[in-house]
């Protein structure tokens, strides 16, 4: 009796063991996204939408499932801790700074240089995959990007008979015939913490008068005050306003919002404002990359916003790793960055058919990112804190003619030291 009892026990519990491992064998892997990308975030429905698609295609095998993390402070925070506990989520984003490049150290993370080949690599647009290596390594995919082209008034340049220029000699044309036609050529400022608009002026002329490596020249190079001669054209002569001396992001963007200005920099998220506020500028207004500074043309001033990262999965958990990779390039298609485009007004790294989107002034950002000759940071981007705040001091004593370009150059490079 005891011992039917023992043998029959013995074959329900052999049998339980085969069905787990059976079930763990066909069973699913699971991927753990903490995600910021959920609420009100303008990507939260088409990346749920994503996600879910991605589920049902893959049901049985690999599920992703997200952990909304709706406040973005609390969110930095939790992966901040997460990775010096040495406790890496599956799949995640990070906001490209100083503070996550440390995460780069971290032997937790996969570098992506291990997983990716040729064909995957060219999806994105050029100098993107560049800005990402740090240290040689790729432990962070760029993803959502931003660039600052110039925007040029169509309805301006066309009653001052001018056309779009190409070239630094063409630039000193076009500001003479619109300076005949009573209309500020470029928006300036020195104000703010990062005299922003004059910033992204000077920082496409070290583009372009750099090329591709222009920021690892030592603040000595000759190009550094080159452009700061470019720069100070720009606020010599009327070709900028008065009050941009001393003026915030209001008083350069105002003007141009104002239809007074004829040139202007600014991003992709600044496309919601000129619609709202200033159509008829909105209708006439077209981005493009600035006049060539030297012989490195169509360069434009871009910058990562936000990465994808994982967790290095490979000889701990062979199939978990095996799904993510799986995942990060479904998120990474270029048909799939369109519909988060489209849907959210984001550019992306990758490279993709602009014809998915309707607004015109999105699509011809997108059309200008994919057809860059290169993208390099801006100067905000490149340097430390002090030189940004002295960037806007030095370039308003240049304007009011108290520092020569050199001794503009000789200030930032004081403040680096």
């Amino acid at each position: 009796m005891k011992k039917g009892l023992i043998f029959v026990l013995f074959v329900v519990l052999i049998s339980s063991f085969a069905f787990a491992g059976g079930q763990q064998e066909q069973g699913e892997v699971t991927i753990k996204w903490p995600s910021i990308w959920v609420g009100k975030d303008s990507k939260a429905p088409a990346v749920a939408a994503l996600v879910q698609q991605f589920n049902e295609e893959n049901a049985g095998s690999i599920k992703v499932e997200v952990e909304e993390q709706p406040n973005y402070d609390g969110y930095r925070e939790k992966i901040r801790t997460s990775i010096a506990a040495k406790i890496i989520p599956d799949f995640f984003t990070i906001n490209p700074s100083p503070t996550s490049l440390a995460y780069y150290d971290s032997d937790g993370i996969l570098d992506f240089n291990e997983v990716m080949d040729a064909d995957w690599k060219a999806m994105y647009n050029e100098g993107t995959i560049a800005q990402a290596t740090h240290k040689g390594m790729l432990k962070s995919l760029p993803y959502e990007v931003a660039i600052t082209p110039v925007w040029y008034n169509k309805a301006l340049f066309d009653k001052a008979g001018a056309s779009i220029p190409s070239n630094w000699s063409e630039m000193q044309d076009v500001m003479a015939k619109l300076k005949a036609a009573g209309i500020i050529p470029t928006s300036q400022m020195t104000g703010g913490s990062n005299a922003w608009t004059s910033m992204l002026w000077y920082s496409h002329f070290v583009a372009s008068l750099g090329g591709p490596s222009a920021w690892d020249k030592p603040l000595s190079d000759p190009i550094y005050v080159k452009a700061a001669e470019m720069l100070l054209e720009l606020y010599s002569d009327g070709n900028t306003s008065i009050d941009a001396i001393g003026g915030d992001a209001g008083v350069s963007g105002g003007h141009f919002l104002a239809g007074e200005t004829a040139m202007f920099i600014n991003g992709p998220w600044y496309i919601g404002r000129v619609k709202n506020d200033a159509p008829e500028v909105y209708a006439n207004t077209m981005v493009d990359s600035a006049p060539a500074a030297g012989s490195n043309a169509g360069a434009q001033i871009g910058f990562l916003q936000t990465n994808l990262i994982a967790a290095d999965l490979r000889e701990s958990d062979p199939a978990k790793h095996e799904a993510i990779v799986a995942f990060t390039k479904w998120m990474s298609a270029p048909d799939n960055v369109a519909r988060i485009s489209k849907e959210a007004g984001s550019m992306f790294a990758i490279k993709f058919d602009s014809a998915m989107i309707d607004d015109p002034l999105q699509k011809s950002f997108i059309e200008a990112a994919n057809s860059a000759a290169f993208t390099n940071k801006h100067l905000a981007g490149v340097f430390k804190a002090e030189v940004v705040s002295e960037f806007g001091q030095a370039l308003g004593k240049m304007a009011l003619g108290d520092a020569t370009p050199a001794e503009f150059v000789e200030m930032l490079d004081k403040a680096n030291k």
